[in-house]
């Protein structure tokens, strides 16, 4: 038997497997701060509300850092009993409308940033997805492998695309989703997104090819889609990281080898050679870390002049960048795990919107289809698979793992045994 005809075969026998959906399943509830996760055995299937919903029958999670720090630090939890997870990967198992763009048996990406709605969230056997926010996972790819890049990609697209302003157009017909969010009606972007999404950055501070980047914390999942996509925008890349654990790594595999590694054994000198390498012209620059590190980074693109002077007051506006001059434009910080409290003159730290993703289908839409697109031909890599743990009752030992900072460099996947009907 070819190859193809057993690959079909399997396609097929996946596709009867979801033709049933259960009234109920098990799933991993929290019931309160500091605790641990509790499997549930018969929590009610969620249901489809909307013309555009997908029911995804779940293959595999991948585990984020938020997933432990959420309830360690009693935040990003809007309710209780609460259901976590941001990411998974598996097959539709029902769709809503008879108009869809999805059939029972697809295989698929979901990327639940919608960590608000219960029903989305990933650490349960049957998860809701929006049409708009779903990847089609290549038959080339694992579900396991597929778990591990949702999160990561809308980061990084978020990250780069948005708060700095790199423009994707040229990269496998992406789109400039920060023009398109510009052209967009005022009112369909979030209000508590709408200054960092319409005004973050000037149109004459948007980088160029040559311009550099620096990511201080390389090891980081979303560093792992950053330092690509940047490449691929033709930006030159600088990487902070330890070079004993992510050195190697970092410098031999083509996809994601930046132009400069540094240490971040010795921070100051890290700043320093930020300085030097960059003749002091760095002005895009991403924090994957925490906010020592965003403002180490801070301090890298700062003026000689205010290097070691007290910050600005924080009700003082920094300078605004003349009209139409690139010497006089701001530098941009974004603090994906914590910003400075006062920035430095002359920068301007950025938080990334992610909500855009899940509630502006003119977003969520355009980059959910590129990062098929990119997956499927092959022009992206996805994180590491580090370990894979063993069904949802597996989850507690997995962010345990993550607590002591065992994973790291790539992502902790937990797959899930077939589902009974």
């Amino acid at each position: 038997m070819s190859r193809s005809k057993r690959l079909s075969e399997s396609l097929d026998k996946e596709e009867l497997a979801v033709s049933h959906v259960p009234d109920v399943q098990r799933a991993l509830l929290l019931r309160g701060p500091r605790q641990a996760y509790e499997l549930v055995p018969d929590y009610p299937v969620p249901k489809l509300q909307g013309e555009d919903e997908v029911l995804i029958r779940t293959k595999a999670i991948g585990l984020n850092p938020i997933d432990w720090r959420g309830p360690d630090f009693n935040f990003g939890i809007p309710e209780l009993p609460y259901i976590a997870g941001r990411e998974l990967s598996g097959l539709v198992a029902a769709v809503s409308g008879e108009k869809s763009a999805w059939k029972v048996g697809d295989r698929v990406i979901a990327i639940s940033t919608d960590y608000r709605d219960l029903r989305k969230g990933a650490y349960q056997e049957y998860v809701v997805a929006v049409e708009y926010n779903l990847v089609r996972l290549p038959h080339g790819l694992s579900y396991e492998q597929g778990s591990t890049i949702g999160v990561a990609f809308i980061t990084a697209a978020m990250t780069l695309g948005i708060c700095l302003g790199v423009d994707f157009s040229r990269i496998a017909h992406g789109q400039d989703i920060l023009r398109i969010t510009r052209d967009l009606k005022q009112s369909l972007i979030p209000e508590d997104v709408r200054e960092e999404s319409l005004h973050g950055i000037q149109d004459h501070e948007r980088p160029t090819v040559g311009d550099w980047l620096v990511v201080w914390g390389g090891s980081a999942s979303s560093a792992h889609i950053i330092i690509q996509l940047a490449k691929l925008a033709g930006m030159r890349v600088i990487v902070v990281v330890d070079k004993a654990k992510h050195g190697l790594r970092l410098s031999t595999d083509n996809a994601v080898k930046p132009d400069v590694i540094i240490d971040s054994h010795d921070p100051q000198r890290a700043v320093q050679i930020i300085r030097a390498y960059t003749k002091g012209q760095a002005r895009y620059g991403v924090d994957t870390r925490g906010k020592d590190t965003a403002t180490l980074l801070m301090e890298a693109f700062a003026d000689e002049a205010h290097i070691e002077q007290s910050p600005i007051d924080p009700g003082v506006q920094p300078y605004e960048p003349v009209e139409g001059s690139r010497n006089k434009s701001l530098a941009h910080i974004v603090g994906l795990a914590g910003i400075p409290k006062i920035p430095l003159p002359g920068i301007k730290i950025h938080s990334m919107p992610i909500k855009l993703f899940h509630e502006v289908p003119e977003i969520g839409r355009p980059l959910a289809t590129w990062l098929s697109r990119l997956l499927e031909d092959r022009i992206i890599t996805h994180p590491k698979v580090l370990d894979v743990e063993n069904d949802l009752g597996s989850i507690n030992k997995g962010l345990d793992r993550m607590r002591v900072g065992e994973i790291s460099g790539g992502k902790l996947i937990v797959k899930l045994k077939d589902v009974k009907d």
